[in-house]
């Protein structure tokens, strides 16, 4: 059978790269959504005020069902935020949510480049679960919540390798950054628009 796996966050948690290592673990097919979009003409415009692009969410999963039914590899590897919301569901094998302290989460998407209201919207929506949320209203069974939090991509890997393997259970509903954030008076700092 087909593995499908989701690796799905808020930017700068760390997507791509574990998605790589993943795939290169697994001798699995990469997929990284934007890409996809750009090469198959999935692109509806560019979002110019938030520097981002707007894909065709209609036409993606018609195209990823032809490109996964068509694909010879054994796993698959799908590297998007918004991975949970195109990818149809029952070819969806597993999900892995990775989250980040916002305060780290900060201190990345500065390095990356990120300012202003990008960065505290990308934050925001780390802070309130937005991709968690989606890959649990869309995929339940499926979701693994991993908190990626100061651990480097190898230790993040050898975590989804036992998952898969059934080596380790997944849960999700384990981080809180909110009440973090709360219980140590940084709300304001961090929920700004």
């Amino acid at each position: 059978m087909k593995r499908v796996i989701l690796v799905t966050g808020t930017p700068c948690v760390g997507k791509t790269t574990t998605s790589k290592a993943l795939a290169q673990k697994l001798g699995a097919q990469y997929i990284n959504l934007t890409d996809y979009a750009k090469t198959n003409g999935l692109i509806l415009q560019e979002d110019k005020k938030r520097n981002s692009l707007i894909i065709d969410e209609e036409n993606m999963p018609r195209k990823l069902t032809e490109t996964l039914n068509a694909s010879e590899n054994a796993n698959i590897i799908i590297d998007s935020h918004y991975a949970s919301a195109v990818t149809p569901t029952e070819q969806v094998t597993n999900v892995f949510v990775l989250r980040r302290d916002p305060r780290e989460l900060k201190q990345l998407m500065e390095k990356c480049g990120y300012t202003g209201s990008k960065m505290w919207e990308n934050l925001q929506a780390e802070i309130i679960d937005v991709c968690l949320s989606e890959a649990v209203e869309l995929h339940t069974e499926k979701v693994c919540e991993l908190d990626v939090t100061g651990r480097s991509v190898e230790e993040v890997v050898d975590e989804i390798l036992d998952v898969l393997e059934k080596r380790k259970i997944c849960f999700f509903g384990i981080v809180d950054w909110l009440g973090m954030l709360e219980k140590e008076g940084l709300t304001d700092q961090f929920l700004k628009m």
